[in-house]
């Protein structure tokens, strides 16, 4: 995908859609086969004998009835997954989600031309705000290209959800609104939604049909910054989007209740193309060590993001940028290539604004003749046209709406106090010597992993790798479970110092075999966790008791029903990163990103539990890099 938006196409982003395959209904036996596997490492012989018991008694029994049943389901869904994965995992959570399930990272331009300096917010914002907006636009005119995995193509409905896409707190379940639209389906909105100290700005981006250039979007920041810090801070009633989401919804209708005016502005935040966060923080930042970056990415200033929104582009007072996403309406991967996009072109433009080298990006190279912007955009490189102010949305507010925003500050404060971040380059080598070595540098790190944690903490971890599964319609992901027995009887011979190096790396190999299997089945829809999934609420919407499948102690404690302490993912090949916190209380978050000659990891942990410690196990991880590369070793053997 690296070169992918760097390459001339006449195919539309969403020309495939119609002719994708649906997702299939896995095999029951092989599904619940690959359950009993995984369920091995944590479980000894009486208790593995009896989840075996259950499972058979399943698969002869109810098992059977809710497959056929959602089979019958699948016959009348392209996608019989979707509905149910998007109320299940994201709508129907009541945990403020804020923290608990938005995704956020850094963005890497502090690693180039644009390290922190205070005083270049602004006029950095301005240039990254453009580039993102030009992206935008690609989409409204179907032209980034489709994903591919070789010839075949990939789902690529998550785009449309990028921009303009804000979910919406329900008493009960949440919904998602999505306003946007490609050229071809009709009008979009055009306009942003700027935070800054607790107030809220919007301005339209284009301007007499014409994208606003850097000068005149960087015109608009400076006076909503300015008027920001001559002028008393807003109540932010952003806060209350990271609230529990019941309690969220209450206050919203409150909100809502006290004048009719608040709707509208609620209105113009959902629709808006793109959060823009003003925050007058300054994140340290080393090329070494960028976990505060990371950190204020997820758990800044609660003030100036709507917790909600597909897309906050967070600037910080030091010219550093990051983002934080909802997680409900898209995975990592849309907001991987947005940034990357960005950051290619900064790359080529020096950080700078420059015309000549703007207009260099619709060469034939990427467009062939088909240059879209108006150049009469360009005109004038500097220039400012004759454009309306921002808007400032001014909300209605009572003594109550004041308490539940001082109430959302002081309980994500607290939480947030809470998580452990730490985020740091590992530079001995990277892909490149994996890949020598015929080894495959995701699963690479994924049995590193499991080593550190097996080392840390004595015992095998539950592990929740994502495997994505776009080769079908609306396709978005199934769990790869990473703790396999092949891994554990692997980190059993490290630990053992009787074992010969010749047999490590023999246990090592076979681990890599399992792992790389399992994945691909996966993105084939041959997993196993979603069709559980599938059983189960099949049961629950025919009114059945529960099967003891998954009542079963080794159901949870292998990880199932989301309980798994190691909760990771690969962002990609690319100078991306984000973060996550961890599924349960006892775990780690772990998102890393693979490059030619280093690997990126951000773990998160709770710091009140006593027993975890992200420093410790990205270190051990390290060590582990070390460890499996002198495995590969033939002096060693």
């Amino acid at each position: 995908m690296e070169n992918q938006l760097t390459e001339s196409t006449e195919e539309r982003t969403f020309q495939y859609q119609d002719s994708l395959p649906s997702l299939p209904v896995p095999s029951l036996e092989e599904s619940l086969k690959k359950y009993l596997e995984s369920v091995r490492p944590f479980a000894n012989e009486e208790e593995y004998k009896k989840t075996d018991e259950i499972v058979q008694k399943f698969q002869n029994g109810i098992g059977e009835k809710l497959h056929q049943k959602l089979l019958e389901r699948a016959k009348g869904k392209r996608n019989w997954l979707e509905e149910w994965w998007l109320n299940v995992a994201y709508l129907d959570v009541r945990v403020p989600s804020q923290l608990n399930v938005n995704f956020a990272g850094p963005a890497a331009h502090f690693e180039h031309y644009w390290p922190p300096k205070e005083g270049t917010q602004l006029e950095r914002g301005s240039i990254i705000l453009w580039h993102n907006l030009n992206y935008w636009q690609l989409l409204r005119k179907e032209k980034v290209p489709v994903h591919k995995v070789g010839n075949t193509p990939l789902d690529m409905n998550q785009f449309r959800m990028l921009f303009s896409t804000c979910k919406v707190p329900g008493i009960t379940r949440d919904s998602i609104r999505s306003y946007f639209r490609t050229e071809r389906e009709g009008r979009c909105p055009n306009h942003i939604a700027v935070l800054c100290r607790g107030r809220v700005f919007v301005f339209d981006v284009i301007h007499e049909g014409c994208l606003m250039t850097p000068p005149e979007l960087l015109r608009q920041l400076t006076y909503i910054h300015k008027k920001c810090h001559s002028e008393p801070a807003g109540p932010g009633i952003a806060a209350l989007t990271s609230e529990e989401r019941t309690q969220w919804a209450k206050a919203r209708e409150h909100l809502i209740g006290l004048d009719p005016e608040n709707f509208i502005s609620l209105e113009k935040i959902q629709s808006s193309l793109l959060v823009y966060s003003i925050e007058d923080g300054s994140p340290h930042v080393t090329p070494e060590d960028y976990s505060q970056i990371t950190a204020m990415a997820l758990i800044g200033d609660t003030t100036v993001r709507w917790g909600d929104k597909s897309y906050n582009l967070i600037s910080f007072s030091n010219g550093v940028f990051g983002s934080c996403c909802d997680h409900a309406p898209f995975d990592a991967m849309v907001l991987v290539n947005v940034s990357y996009y960005v950051e290619e072109n900064i790359l080529e433009n020096e950080g700078r604004w420059k015309v000549e080298q703007i207009l260099h990006l619709f060469s034939p190279k990427i467009f062939i003749d088909k240059i879209f912007l108006s150049l009469s955009c360009f005109q004038g490189s500097d220039k400012v046209r004759d454009i309306p102010l921002p808007e400032e949305l001014v909300f209605t507010v009572d003594e109550k709406v004041l308490n539940d925003i001082n109430q959302a500050k002081a309980r994500y404060l607290k939480e947030a106090s809470d998580v452990q971040i730490v985020a740091y380059p590992f530079t001995s080598f990277g892909k490149k010597l994996t890949k020598k070595q015929q080894l495959h540098p995701d699963t690479f790190i994924q049995l590193a992993l499991q080593l550190a944690y097996y080392r840390l903490h004595g015992r095998p971890g539950c592990c929740y790798e994502t495997a994505m599964t776009r080769y079908f319609y609306h396709g978005r992901t199934e769990t790869m479970r990473s703790c396999t027995l092949e891994a554990v009887r692997w980190c059993q011979s490290m630990q053992d110092p009787s074992t010969s190096l010749r047999e490590r790396r023999q246990k090592m190999l076979q681990a890599f075999t399992k792992h790389n299997k399992l994945m691909t089945d996966c993105s084939a829809g041959k997993g196993f966790d979603r069709h559980l999934l599938g059983l189960l609420l099949i049961a629950k919407e025919e009114g059945l008791p529960v099967p003891e499948l998954f009542t079963d102690p080794l159901f949870s404690k292998s990880g199932g029903g989301g309980n798994f302490v190691l909760s990771t993912s690969l962002v990609g090949y690319l100078r991306v990163q984000g973060v996550v916190v961890p599924m349960v209380h006892n775990g780690y978050g772990f998102f890393y990103h693979i490059r030619d000659d280093r690997f990126v990891v951000a773990c998160s942990a709770w710091k009140s539990c006593p027993e975890t410690d992200a420093e410790k196990l990205v270190q051990l991880t390290f060590r582990a890099f070390h460890d499996m590369i002198q495995l590969t070793n033939s002096a060693y053997l």
